[in-house]
Order: structure tokens, then sequence, then C-alpha cells
């Protein structure tokens, strides 16, 4: 149980300003935040991708969106008008704590100095330097020097420090029934027969470095189809959708595409739908993982953390000398450690997890409403 000043913090605020698999990596903690004390609620200060994610999480009680400047996907900006006016908006919130989660590479500091001046007492954070008043509890930085975990095992050791531990550490994703419904009728639309064997394949990843070659997708989506006899069905963003197009149209059998027609709720319940899903290092595969489906993970070797959380998965990269490089673009520009996966690696990995399918158990966090 949570001690001292901790164990009177009602109006918490957990700062997460990354996307949305980072958001749903950090749902177990959040989840240890919610329910170590009684009457707490959770708002969630994240970024516009993240808040995509947000009202699928139950623990989550309201959600505060901001770009900050100095996060990468950020539009260049003049001004600090905007960090003036989320100030505001969180000293309005009179919030009792902030807890601010970032990967290791990420510093704490800009978010803190944020909550320090909207006047957010109590501040926790993993910190690589002394960070003075930002933060009224500081956890050394211990990685990597000292090991490197696992995003969800490192968020739950960070809100550990004040009390907040939960037994159940699965990924949370809470589905509307109605997405499930919307969800079926977009694959009959696509001329998919949930009846037969299917298959999921997203191709797209937001970083460069975790994109899986189009060609060798194409491969594996020629085997799966006529070797495995799977529908193939490829998902992706309204942006992703020429990539989507460029690989059906090499891959020479069959295929379906539900690119860019499904909103976040849907393509949830596409995925908790689908016996196996094939993608890059993204999002889809820690939103595979919270609703419990297999997840062949194409894992680009630009860090260790995010491989998929307690779900039947094989991850497949090739080692190279440059791994963990934390990059979107690939330094060396070989991309040796996706390129060099063979398509029957990948085709051998569905064969494995479809055998384990239909005895999957899925999370009751990812029960549908």
């Amino acid at each position: 149980m949570p001690a001292g000043a901790w164990a009177e913090a009602k109006r918490i605020l957990a700062v997460r300003l990354d996307t949305i698999g980072d958001v749903l990596m950090t749902t177990p903690a959040i989840r240890a935040l919610k329910h170590s004390v009684d009457g707490r609620s959770v708002t969630l200060l994240t970024s516009t991708p993240g808040a995509a994610v947000a009202d699928l999480v139950p623990e989550i009680d309201a959600t505060v969106v901001h770009d900050p400047a100095w996060m990468k996907y950020t539009p260049a900006r003049r001004g600090s008008a905007e960090e003036r006016a989320v100030i505001d908006r969180l000293r309005r919130g009179r919030f009792d704590g902030a807890v601010l989660f970032t990967v290791y590479s990420q510093n704490p500091l800009p978010p803190a100095l944020l909550c320090h001046m909207a006047d957010i007492p109590l501040r926790l954070a993993h910190c690589r330097e002394n960070p003075y008043q930002l933060l009224t509890d500081w956890v050394p930085e211990p990685e990597p020097e000292n090991g490197v975990r696992h995003e969800v095992r490192r968020q739950l050791d960070l809100v550990a420090e004040v009390g907040a531990v939960t037994a159940d550490d699965t990924l949370s994703l809470r589905l509307p029934r109605i997405a499930r419904q919307r969800a079926l009728r977009a694959l009959a639309r696509a001329g998919v027969d949930v009846d037969r064997p299917w298959i999921v394949v997203h191709p797209g990843a937001t970083a460069a470095s975790r994109r899986y070659p189009p060609e060798r997708f194409a491969v594996v989506g020629r085997h799966l189809s006529r070797s495995e006899g799977y529908q193939v069905v490829f998902t992706g963003t309204e942006a992703e959708k020429p990539l989507v197009q460029k690989i059906r149209a090499a891959m020479g059998a069959e295929s379906h595409s539900l690119a860019g027609m499904l909103t976040l709720a849907d393509f949830a319940a596409v995925i908790q739908e689908a016996p196996v899903i094939v993608s890059n290092n993204s999002g889809p595969v820690h939103v595979a993982a919270a609703v419990g489906t297999p997840v062949v993970d194409l894992y680009a070797l630009t860090n260790p953390q995010h491989t998929p959380w307690e779900v039947p998965h094989r991850v497949l990269s090739h080692e190279v000398p440059c791994a963990y490089c934390y990059k979107a673009e690939c330094p060396k520009g070989h991309h040796q450690c996706l390129r060099l996966v063979e398509p029957d690696e990948v085709v051998d990995a569905v064969r494995q997890l479809a055998r384990r399918a239909s005895v999957r158990a899925i999370p009751s966090a990812g029960a549908a409403l």
C-alpha cells in the first residue's frame, strides 16, 4: 500500500507523451496506480497518437492531449504558447501527484518542469541526473548500465516505488461490443470468410527502421495463401494503403485489405478475432498482446524492451553488430536486422502459433463491454 503523501493522493496525472504501443505498455502501471488507493482517479497526459487508445483503457478516467516541443513527432512551431496552455490546464486539474513514464533514453525533466509549474505537489520519475526540486520522488535511472527491463516491467517497478502494485500485469484494452460487430461486417465486406483459416498481416510502421521489406512481405503473403491455405487480410492506416496495394500486387495470390477502413476500436476487434497476426514491431503488436492474439513480431533490433507482453509470440530478427541503435532510420542503411529474416522463417512461425491459437487464453482486460 502507498505510504506517506502518496497514500492521500487521490487525483493522479500519468504522463506518457508517446504513441499507442507505449501507452498500452504503461497500462499495467496505470492499473496499479488506480487501484492502490480507494477513490483514486487517473488522468493521462499524452500525445495526439497516444490519446487514440486512451478511451479504450478502463483505468484512465480522463485524457489531456499535448504534443510537446521536445518530442520528435511534434511539428515545428514558434513560441511556447502551447506549453503555457497545458500548464494552465494542469493547474486547473488540481492534481495531487504526477507520475512521469519514460523510456530510459528519454529525459523526464521537461515534463517534470511542466508539472512543477502546474503546482502538482508530488512528482515521480526515473532520472539519470539529480533533478533537485523538479522531482519529489527521484528513482535513479539504472538502465542500461545495470541491465535492461521490458517496458512493462520498467513502469511497474517505477510505481512500486510509491507503493502502487497490482497482481494483474496484463495490458489493458476494453472494446465495446459494437466494435466486434463492425469488425465482422468489415471482414465480410472484404470477402473474408471467418469460418475458414485467415490471418492478419500488418506491414506498416511509423519508423522506417522497423519495416520488413515490402517484397519480403509479398513472399510471406504468397506462401501463407498458396501453401498454407490462409485468407491473408492486410491492415494499415489510410497513409499505408499504397504500401498494402504494392504488396498485394506483388503477391501473385488472392488477398484482402482493410487498410484505411477501420477505427482503432474496430481494428483491435479484428485483431482479437484473428487466429494470428504478423506485424512489424509497432502498435499492432501491443494491441494483439492486449487482446490475447498470438503474434509473429518482425522485430527490428532498434531496442530490446518492446517485445510482445504475456501473449504467445515469435520474435524474428537477424543478429547484427549494430543492434540496439535506437534509431528511426537504419544508421547503416542496410536494414539487415530485418532484411535477412527469411520469409520461410515467418511462415514457420505462423505455423507454430496457429497450432496454439485454438487454446489461447484472452486476458480479462481485453473483454468486450
